[in-house]
């Protein structure tokens, strides 16, 4: 047999530099502290005034930070003055906030009769600081007078202040939408009558359930990475898969009609918990044990109340409920099997290799060039589309380092070694980086 480029040292030193990409991509983003929520608003006609109720994190807007652009204030240039600013007494920034809402108010448009509405500020309200690691939620009210005859008006604002979450209230039928990037709502009759249809609501919130997955489920990523390692035949894949499922539609819908709830202090740091123990039990499996589903749908159902508290951010509307939980959850298993689908397109080869015991330098190098590529990609991403890159740059790196993974198992010629170097190694990465998150959302 030939010498290979990744046999002895060389097989070992790849792997330690993949593993230690991985752990340092995956700690880089554990939790999303900072993160940028969308604002929601929600809006009630009263006689010829229109009132507008906003719950947002007014920090971001005092700080001049382009939320379309950041998905967590600690990557935005402006992240000492927001840190700033959250340490402030509710006195000193509803006063901070009274006085720059004439200069956000250029960038809020209410529309009615082909006009712009002036907009006056009349309160805001926001809590103490209990913990500086937590955006802190205010809640603004601002109102606009209706000229006479308006029947209809158009609501959005500026792209830079981040998604918004727009409900109509006190009407039949209300209309209700997540606008973003800049959006501008539909044509909303003041009377009411603008809800979505259950198809429209359905298809709706179908991209919000993929999103939480990919790419902003790392934690879930890596727990379904977790159950994809355990073996390399389907069957055990899809009877965990249809556990975890089954457990987390229960509590998803429980939580969502308020049957069940949980703080996120426990809940965080028990699916990290989870996810640590499917990559552990992986090492001492040869297969699919008779608990192991069991256990999986304990699981489950724990990530079921995480998926809740997405949904909690942005509501589900009163008259479209069911239509709109089937569509998010809908949304979770596309993204789920698109992980899947992914994974298995990365390992197929370096499966082949391993059952047949043999090697090929043209596949290293396959894989090999694929690295390069996926992490590639980051450049443009990052000059297009920069408020995308800190989200997928942790999913791109788990990737790129499970192709970097395959690269030497499809190199060494020997039975086993998809399992000897890449789902071992691969679930013990997820494990360091499970049982970090749980230290981290417990003591940190």
């Amino acid at each position: 047999m030939t010498s290979s480029l990744f046999t002895g040292p060389r097989v070992l030193f790849l792997g330690l530099l993949s593993s230690l990409a991985l752990v340092f991509i995956t700690l880089a983003s554990p939790l999303r502290a900072h993160e940028v929520l969308p604002a929601i608003a929600d809006m009630t006609r009263d006689g010829d005034r229109l009132t507008f109720s906003v719950d947002a994190n007014i920090e971001g807007f005092l700080a001049g930070i382009d939320k379309s652009a950041v998905t967590d204030t600690d990557t935005a240039p402006q992240a000492a003055r927001y840190d700033a600013l959250r340490a402030l007494p509710p006195q000193e920034i509803a006063a901070e906030f009274t006085a720059f809402f004439p200069t956000m108010a250029e960038g809020i448009m209410v529309m009615a009769n082909g006009q712009a509405l002036p907009l006056v500020l009349e309160s805001v309200t926001t809590e103490p600081v209990d913990d500086p690691e937590v955006p802190r939620l205010s809640t603004f009210v601002f109102a606009a007078d209706l000229p006479g005859g308006a029947d209809s008006v158009t609501v959005g604002w500026d792209r830079s202040y981040g998604g918004l979450v727009l409900r109509q209230q006190g009407v039949d039928q209300p209309y209700d939408a997540f606008l973003q990037g800049g959006a501008t709502s539909d044509v909303i009759a003041l009377g009411g009558g603008n809800a979505k249809g259950t198809v429209a609501t359905f298809f709706s919130y179908i991209p919000t359930g993929f999103d939480h997955i990919v790419p902003l489920g790392l934690d879930h990523i890596l727990f379904v990475l977790g159950l994809f390692f355990l073996s390399t035949r389907l069957a055990p894949l899809l009877w965990q898969v249809s556990a975890f499922t089954l457990a987390h539609t229960i509590t998803l819908a429980l939580a969502a009609l308020g049957y069940v709830t949980a703080p996120a202090s426990i809940v965080e740091p028990l699916i990290a918990l989870s996810i640590a123990y499917v990559a552990i039990e992986n090492l001492f499996s040869r297969g699919l044990s008779p608990w192991r589903p069991v256990i999986i749908f304990g699981f489950g159902l724990l990530h079921g109340l995480g998926f809740a508290s997405v949904l909690a951010e942005f509501g589900l509307p009163e008259g479209q409920f069911v239509p709109a939980l089937i569509g998010f959850n809908i949304g979770v298993e596309i993204g789920q099997l698109s992980v899947i689908a992914l994974a298995f397109l990365c390992v197929y080869k370096a499966q082949d290799y391993s059952a047949a015991g043999t090697r090929s330098i043209t596949a290293a190098a396959a894989y090999l060039l694929a690295v390069v590529v996926l992490l590639a990609m980051l450049v443009p991403l990052a000059a297009y589309a920069p408020g995308w890159t800190g989200d997928l740059l942790p999913v791109m790196a788990t990737f790129a380092v499970l192709l970097g993974l395959c690269a030497v198992a499809v190199n060494v010629g020997r039975y086993d070694s998809y399992s000897d170097i890449v789902a071992q190694p691969a679930s013990v990465l997820i494990a360091i980086v499970a049982i970090y998150w749980v230290v981290e959302r417990v003591f940190l």
